[in-house]
């Protein structure tokens, strides 16, 4: 990844905001965390949900692996960059995930 990883709890959590801003059709999500303010976009917030639904409800999954992938002959509205689901695993990453 090359990059710090940062695990969030709840409790770091300020604020969240979803809003359309003026003279935009598209989702905005503000994550107003502790130490900094993440804006994500709606294609980004329906690809984080897509993958929690697909964990969530799922009576056996565990994983999924979403990466990034430009598209073309999209449906109207959507993002030419969108995130698609990869090949299926069964462990997930070796990271440490609980603070």
């Amino acid at each position: 990844m090359g990059h710090g990883i940062k695990i969030y709890r709840n409790e770091d959590v300020e604020e969240i905001v979803a809003c359309i801003p003026e003279g935009h059709r598209h989702v905005r999500l503000i994550l107003k965390l502790n130490d900094q303010i993440i804006i994500l976009q709606e294609a980004t917030v329906a690809a984080i949900v897509r993958a929690y639904l697909n964990i969530a409800l799922h009576p056996t999954r565990k994983y999924i692996r979403l990466v990034k992938r430009c598209l073309s002959d999209l449906k109207q509205g959507f993002a030419k960059t969108q995130l698609m689901e990869e090949s299926e695993d069964n462990k997930c990453l070796d990271i440490p995930l609980d603070k």
